[in-house]
């Protein structure tokens, strides 16, 4: 595997004060109707990644692993941009029932959406 595209460490969200830090301040969203992503600028390297893929919303653990897998295949494909993020990934219901095409679809147009949001609130906190 080409070690650009690996999912390492340093592409995660790991603890939960990463991910508090992110739900308290968020500064760019893109919402579908089967998920939301949250987001806000980061001082690491490159982007980072959480999943809430609750049981509540995608009942069997089969789905919630295949949802977070595509996720992170995904997410590792997509290109390096300015500024960089820790995004969340929150389930809901009925993402468990879109089949990949569909779920690797609406994630790449969410994240091009959160990129212009961002890009939008960074250009207007510098001004």
């Amino acid at each position: 595997m080409d070690a650009g595209h690996r999912f390492t460490r340093d592409s995660r969200l790991l603890n939960a004060a990463d991910y508090k830090r992110v739900f308290d301040d968020v500064q760019a969203k893109a919402g579908h109707r089967h998920l939301l992503l949250l987001a806000r600028p980061n001082a690491a390297a490159q982007h980072r990644l959480g999943l809430v893929i609750a049981k509540k919303h995608v009942r069997l653990a089969v789905q919630r692993n295949r949802i977070k897998r595509l996720t992170r295949e995904v997410f590792r494909h997509l290109p390096h941009t300015e500024p960089t993020l820790d995004v969340i990934v929150l389930a809901r219901p009925g993402l468990g029932d879109l089949d990949n095409a569909e779920l690797s679809t609406i994630l790449r147009q969410q994240w091009q959406k959160l990129v212009r949001h961002s890009s939008r609130s960074d250009k207007g906190s510098q001004s």
